[in-house]
């Protein structure tokens, strides 16, 4: 339970890394954005498909195949809804927002709340990672989803500060989307920890979720700056880095 709390910290923690470094560059080019996020998104990639998709079909016994695809759709499914409640507004991120001080903050704090809904999931899928009992590999996914967090903890702080927000409630409003994905890390962990009939489909649920937010949100946004090919490679890096990784610990 230590290492899950440890975790779960650390997993938001990065969140709050990102925006500290945000705070140290304020204007982060789209190029550099691109790259990082791309690397983070080959990360969460290859940890959503050997971390929770594969230990699903594994531990799924009999019917492994149909409850690990019904999970990965449910997953996806689950997040496609939210993204229909709370508007989709990642593309503020580096618009011209900056030269408008006036602009509307109402569309800036729902950002930064979408953000933050996204982040639930993201924790879930750290602390169900836990639920399989290989702590490496639960390790390993935590790991990718922190470094996907740091390049988001950054973009948070550009625009709110360029809307009038004051550094401290910006800070503050970035730390509350870390904290989102601490709660998530533990409703994973406890989740799958009262009943282990339900891991094959929660690791399942959780790659689905991960396989959406990088195919919908982190690859369109590394792709829309004219930044594709070092995106694409990036991506690649980030995936082999994962696969190396799971093999020399696995």
């Amino acid at each position: 339970m230590q290492m899950v709390l440890l975790t779960a910290l650390g997993v938001g923690g990065a969140t709050v890394i990102g925006a500290i470094i945000g705070f140290l560059f304020k204007s982060v080019s789209h190029k550099f954005s691109d790259i990082v996020l791309s690397f983070a998104a080959g990360i969460m990639l290859s940890a959503a498909v050997l971390g929770l998709i594969v230990p699903s079909l594994e531990y799924g016994g009999r019917y492994g195949l149909f409850i690990t695809v019904s999970g990965i759709f449910v997953g996806a499914i689950c997040l496609n809804m939210v993204d229909k409640l709370v508007p989709h507004l990642h593309k503020l991120v580096g618009s011209d927002i900056e030269e408008h001080p006036n602009a509307d903050l109402s569309k800036i704090l729902l950002f930064v709340m979408a953000i933050a809904i996204h982040n639930l999931p993201e924790g879930i899928a750290a602390g169900v990672g836990f639920g399989s009992g290989d702590v490496s590999q639960a390790l390993l996914i935590a790991g990718g989803i922190a470094l996907q967090n740091i390049p988001e903890g950054m973009v948070i702080i550009a625009p709110m500060l360029a809307a009038g927000v004051s550094p401290s409630k910006t800070f503050i409003c970035a730390m509350l989307t870390g904290v989102v994905e601490v709660i998530g890390t533990l409703i994973g962990y406890f989740a799958v920890s009262i009943s282990v009939i339900v891991l094959p489909f929660a690791l399942a649920f959780a790659g689905g979720t991960m396989l959406y937010v990088i195919s919908d949100e982190m690859i369109p946004e590394t792709h829309a700056h004219g930044n594709e090919r070092g995106a694409t490679y990036a991506l690649l890096v980030g995936f082999c880095v994962m696969l190396i990784s799971d093999v020399l610990l696995g």
